[in-house]
């Protein structure tokens, strides 16, 4: 399960990439069926996720601080993609994306079923 997690992540970034900067080239419709498929990754991660927490015999503090920091990654990408698509600023938000991701790889590979420990 954990390696459907990251690379359910992989591929989410990917996405999430691909859609943002198709639709900053001008490639609107491309980029909202990107955005479409990555609404259904981000299902993905999150019940991965979900899986991996409740099949832990001891679940501390840092995992479920990596929990959160993933959400926040996820919530932090949809509203870069939503506020771009209504030429808001998204500053803030690519801000918090950078915050959370570095918060999210730090953590997954310190903890145990983390990716040096696979």
């Amino acid at each position: 399960m954990v390696h459907m997690h990251i690379t359910s992540w992989i591929l989410g970034l990917i996405l999430f990439f691909a859609a943002y900067f198709l639709h900053t080239g001008g490639n609107a419709r491309v980029s909202k069926i990107l955005h479409m498929i990555l609404r259904v990754f981000y299902i993905l991660i999150i019940v991965t996720g979900v899986w991996i927490l409740l099949s832990l015999s001891n679940i501390n503090a840092e995992y479920i601080i990596k929990g959160l920091a993933g959400l926040w990654l996820i919530a932090s990408m949809e509203m870069i993609l939503v506020r771009l698509k209504k030429n808001k600023p998204v500053r803030s938000f690519w801000i918090q994306l950078i915050i959370a991701l570095v918060l999210v790889l730090l953590l997954g590979w310190r903890l145990p079923l983390g990716v040096l420990h696979m």
